[in-house]
């Protein structure tokens, strides 16, 4: 059974601007299932047939002549070939919505777009499936704690209970494990890991050991939700901090890992540099970091890191459907340790989120949103707290308790 992705009208809309348009993401998030629908009615050819592959690499003057456009082709990356031929294909007839694009190794891809494509294409990200769409709810505007945004959410609410929120934290967001709750947990994520490491990872040149690189892997799952500290991941696997670094980037390219950056101006002198580490798959940190159980991984030490990255991967997951590319996301840590989990920056306003696993939601959790105040040109906007409670209610003047069912 399929479900409706909200990314679709967003490519549908990139399509109609843009002649080629290109979606990335993780393994298995479903991009090509979500652009053959949409490209039902058109050419499909995929780099993973060795005979297409071989001639896109070796006849690319002739491959589109063979495949004219419009033409979906999958896992793009496989032969950059095609990247020229296709700027020059839309160059001379200046068509819309020409090329569905899709893979999965962003380093290479990205590199070819941007020498290639460059303003030509349309660029979105996929990620696994969000909460709304697992529920079967039409809303999709980026999430924003404001009035108008909850008076909208509340006509497409979905109940979310207390124990779905934890089964979506652990089991991850992938759309056959989603789709399939018979599906071995251990299995799926056991196989996606070696898939990973050996299609993706394997082909750089900078991967030597995929052994340290999986412990790598583990050892930034095992930091999700916390400040990145590249020197302490390098000594846990035994690798240089260059190396480290090195492949930090390919997880972040890979869209396995995201980077929240610290809110900072020239005014916020005493903010911190460094960001914050957040796992994008639950599912998939619970797996690298041996939280085997539901039961096991809600009344254990890293509970909340894993509630605080679930609720930042469904809020940029909101922001990515939209075609969002960057979403306005930030944390606020200052050297007098004032922390706000998330700042959402808006039309001039900041937003602050906090965070908190519990069911009840307190008046203190919110008290460092007021450092917001003291920045000079700022403007704070109404926040809240994201938690378990089952209400939206007012805590204190705009701030709110915010259900996880309003994201």
């Amino acid at each position: 059974m399929y479900i409706p992705r909200h990314a679709e009208s967003t490519v549908e809309q990139l399509s109609k601007m843009f002649g080629a348009v290109l979606v990335a993401g993780p393994r298995q998030v479903g991009k090509t299932t979500m652009l053959k629908k949409i490209t039902k009615d058109i050419h499909y050819t995929t780099m993973d047939d060795m005979v297409m592959m071989a001639s896109a690499q070796e006849e690319s003057g002739t491959f589109f002549k063979d495949n004219p456009p419009p033409v979906f082709v999958d896992e793009i990356q496989k032969a950059p070939e095609l990247f020229p031929q296709i700027k020059m294909i839309l160059d001379r007839d200046h068509k819309k919505g020409q090329f569905f694009l899709c893979g999965s190794q962003q380093f290479k891809m990205m590199k070819n777009v941007s020498e290639s494509l460059a303003g030509r294409i349309g660029l979105m990200t996929l990620l696994g499936f969000s909460l709304r769409e697992t529920h079967g709810v039409d809303f999709k505007l980026p999430f924003i704690p404001t009035d108008d945004y909850f008076s909208e959410r509340k006509k497409h609410l979905a109940s979310v209970s207390y124990d779905e929120v934890w089964s979506a934290i652990h089991r991850g967001s992938m759309p056959e494990l989603c789709e399939n709750p018979d599906f071995d947990w251990q299995l799926f994520y056991g196989a996606y890991v070696r898939t990973y490491i050996e299609r993706d990872v394997r082909d750089l040149t900078e991967i030597g050991d995929t052994v340290k690189f999986t412990k790598f892997m583990t050892a930034a799952a095992a930091a999700t939700g916390q400040l990145l500290n590249l020197a302490s991941l390098a000594r846990d696997v035994g690798i240089s901090q260059p190396t480290a670094d090195r492949w930090m980037s390919i997880l972040v390219a890979s869209h396995l890992v995201y980077l929240l950056h610290p809110y900072s101006t020239n005014i916020t002198k005493r903010a911190i540099k460094t960001p914050k580490l957040y796992f994008l798959d639950t599912g998939l940190a619970a797996y690298l970091t041996k939280w085997n159980t539901v039961d096991v991984l809600k009344n254990g030490a890293m509970a909340g890191a894993f509630f605080e990255s679930f609720v930042v991967s469904e809020i940029i997951k909101s922001y990515y459907n939209k075609g969002i590319l960057e979403p306005p996301l930030y944390f606020y840590r200052d050297k007098d340790m004032n922390e706000i989990d998330l700042l959402i920056e808006d039309g001039g306003f900041l937003y602050p989120i906090e965070m908190k696993k519990h069911a009840d939601p307190q008046k203190r959790d919110m008290d460092a949103f007021a450092v917001l105040n003291k920045i000079p040109g700022i403007q704070r906007g109404s926040g809240g707290v994201v938690c378990l409670y089952d209400n939206l209610v007012t805590l204190r003047g705009n701030d709110r308790a915010i259900p996880v069912s309003f994201l």
